[in-house]
């Protein structure tokens, strides 16, 4: 690639995140005459491809079609062929970071939803009750995908009251340590600036459920009615599905922005160290228990039990914490034998204990 056209490729994609280690990535594919390109939009086996030559319509299926979680995705940085009938995708670069749910088959495979985000907004609609553990779960897999969460409360003018609004805020923040929370009403246009400011910096990535209002926030980011915006029904505040693909648009202050359907379902992935870092509070108070396996249920000397005792944790973190690490031991367990034998090892240790424990209890006379 000669200087020109390299200070061409630079000039055409630096709006979607091209930078000099992309470019390092991308040279063994230079020397064979493929196009670096951005996957903006992907659809039943094909890819639109931003390029320097225009956005570009690519066949998917030389990159491993069967197994979901290497296939090409929105926000993929590709090698693509420059011409053919159809154009191929040859390869994509090294994911710098990878939103992954579980799919919803039996078949316990991971699904990825977006690539090489830098941050994971996720959008929780004020319109309806919160749902602390659902807000939970979307960050746990924000942290897993190497991205910085933040989370969104839209339709803030639906809460006129001040005091309600900030408890609101505080009952997120308390959900979500270490994340940033933004109280935003696109009609009133309050706290838009500080999300164009978050979203300004990189590639972020829209979450949440159908009718939490991503549409209508990725429109007032780009400055017009690009995505389609349809009603709320007034009754339960569910959205219908106004986005049904996942797509990659520049903003015009700079910086990317990734808007996806509506989630009905996150399931884990293998989510561990993010469920973690999500409840990074128990964790801290763990490493004070007495005993390093402690289980935090009936232990002496459980600091996290302590903890809830003195109202310092509530006690649904600690439940919501529980829930979602025997979810994701239970994926992981699907796909790995030796877990899966550990598992039934501790079930079994356990089972014993209870029964120990209630023979104890009835004394030794019980049967006769």
């Amino acid at each position: 690639m000669t200087a020109s056209s390299a200070a061409s490729v630079f000039t055409a994609l630096a709006p979607y995140g091209w930078d000099e280690a992309w470019s390092a990535a991308f040279t063994p594919y230079e020397a064979e005459g493929l196009l670096p390109g951005r996957v903006v939009r992907v659809d039943r086996g094909q890819c639109d491809v931003v390029t320097a030559d225009g956005v570009l319509r690519a066949d998917t299926a030389f990159v491993t079609p069967h197994d979901p979680m290497r296939v090409v995705c929105t926000g993929d940085w590709v090698a693509v062929e420059p011409g053919g009938n159809p154009r191929y995708v040859r390869a994509y670069l090294p994911r710098r970071t990878a939103f992954v749910r579980s799919t919803s088959s039996k078949r316990s495979e991971g699904q990825i939803l977006a690539a090489n985000v830098d941050h994971a907004i996720v959008a929780v609609s004020l319109a309806v009750e919160l749902d602390l553990g659902r807000v939970e779960r979307f960050l746990a897999l924000a942290w897993e995908s190497g991205a910085q969460p933040v989370v969104v409360l839209t339709k803030a003018d639906l809460v006129p009251d001040a005091v309600t609004r900030a408890h609101l805020v505080q009952d997120v923040e308390t959900s979500a340590p270490g994340v940033p929370v933004v109280l935003v009403s696109s009609v009133e246009g309050d706290g838009l600036d500080v999300l164009a400011a978050i979203a300004g910096g990189g590639t972020s990535v829209l979450l949440g459920q159908s009718g939490a209002g991503k549409s209508t926030l990725a429109n007032a980011l780009l400055g017009e009615d690009v995505m389609a915006v349809r009603a709320t029904r007034d009754v339960d505040g569910k959205g219908r599905h106004t986005t049904t693909t996942r797509n990659l648009l520049a903003l015009p202050g700079g910086g990317v922005l990734i808007d996806t359907p509506g989630l009905r379902g996150v399931g884990l992935w293998d989510a561990e160290a993010g469920v973690g870092q999500v409840f990074a509070e128990i964790e801290d108070l763990a490493e004070r228990c007495r005993f390093h396996d402690c289980a935090h249920e009936a232990e002496p000397g459980c600091a996290v039990l302590a903890a809830i005792e003195t109202g310092e944790l509530p006690e649904r973190r600690l439940d919501s914490y529980r829930k979602l690490l025997r979810e994701n031991q239970r994926i992981v367990a699907k796909t790995d034998a030796r877990l899966r034998a550990e598992i039934r090892k501790d079930w079994k240790r356990k089972g014993a204990i209870g029964r120990a424990a209630m023979e104890a209890k009835r004394g030794p006379h019980w049967r006769s």
